[in-house]
């Protein structure tokens, strides 16, 4: 079924290079205070409508921000799709053809396991010496012509559910798994056009993030681990898709069922779900409500939760901090994180 496009008020309504509504002058200050490292962006959002937004100097609405791994949770959303279209099952074994050999063990993997990342595949995603991690090899040095048959011809280093293995290569895994279900051609530019329509149609353009920008591989493949760059507002949008799986329009983007899911405490690890992470600022946000969270590297951060606010209500609030930060300062990132949680719901 095609989807109607929609101009998407609020946030889409928020002209390029305009002020934001403020809820108040600095609630947003924590976020780029000294110890903070390279903060670029911010914007928080309650019942759909921006109360607060704020860039570094030299960003603005003209910049796209790369995702890093918030890319995964919108991975994720697109999978669901096609749960919902009825042509993938969440406990069926993972449709990939080259698992499904004759005493293949790997033909056990689930969709769900690789969604939990718990697939058992082998996988170092940040080792020693750091060039030569699995994802940075594949990303970036020998494995970026055919980025998906790097990240599926390894073999298990533990069966399938045992063990939770964070992996931006298991996300490829699931990116090239919706390009497989869209198209059977082999074509490069037919597989990734299939791909970017799709992600358009389902996620992007209803959710109101029409300023995304894909990366594939030299395969077609999406590289929907890391590799997606969007406008701050698009970050945003999204956001709220993560938060009640609807459009900033009201329509309903993401499935309840599959929204349910994706924030479901996967059986190995209790701060994530399906390619979601859930209260992941446990330091920071302790007496502070639920929160799931697209996490990525340098301190991407797209935080969802419900809370009443100063005025003694339940309202949704999207909370979005981009950046540059190098590990060493990431606690304090989420430090402030937490601080902004805290100064929102009083």
């Amino acid at each position: 079924m095609t989807r109607k496009p929609i101009l998407l008020a609020p946030l889409a309504a928020l002209a390029l290079g305009s002020a934001a509504p403020s809820q108040t002058p600095d609630i947003l200050s924590p976020l780029f205070a000294a110890d903070q490292g390279d903060a670029r962006a911010a914007i928080l959002v309650e019942d759909g409508r921006v109360i607060a937004k704020r860039y570094a100097p030299g960003y603005s609405d003209a910049n796209r921000f790369i995702s890093w791994s918030t890319a995964k949770t919108m991975t994720a959303m697109l999978v669901g799709e096609l749960v919902s279209d009825g042509k993938l099952e969440l406990d069926a074994p993972a449709p990939i053809a080259e698992w499904h050999q004759p005493g293949d063990p790997r033909a056990q993997i689930t969709l769900r396991q690789l969604l939990n990342m718990a697939s058992g595949l082998r996988h170092s995603e940040v080792g020693e010496p750091i060039e030569k991690s699995d994802t940075n090899q594949v990303l970036f040095v020998s494995g970026t012509a055919t980025m998906a048959a790097r990240a599926i011809n390894v073999p298990l280093e533990a069966a399938p559910g045992a063990k939770f293995e964070y992996s931006s290569l298991t996300t490829i895994i699931l990116a090239e798994i919706v390009t497989r279900t869209l198209t059977p051609s082999r074509d490069p530019r037919v597989r990734a056009a299939a791909y970017r329509d799709f992600a358009f149609e389902r996620l992007y353009r209803p959710a109101g993030a029409t300023g995304a920008f894909l990366e594939f591989d030299g395969a077609g493949t999406q590289i929907g681990g890391s590799l997606i760059h969007l406008h701050l507002n698009d970050f945003a949008a999204l956001g709220q898709v993560l938060l009640d799986g609807r459009g900033v329009g009201g329509e309903q983007v993401v499935a309840p069922d599959w929204l349910a899911f994706m924030k479901t405490p996967s059986p190995k690890k209790a701060v994530y779900g399906g390619q979601t992470w859930l209260n992941a600022f446990p330091d920071e946000a302790v007496g502070q409500p639920p929160i799931a969270s697209m996490n990525g590297h340098l301190g991407q951060y797209v935080v969802t939760f419900r809370a009443r606010g100063r005025d003694g209500q339940e309202h949704g609030y999207v909370l979005v901090r981009l950046g540059n930060s190098r590990e060493d300062r990431l606690h304090d990132v989420k430090v402030a994180v937490g601080k902004v949680v805290k100064a929102v719901t009083g």
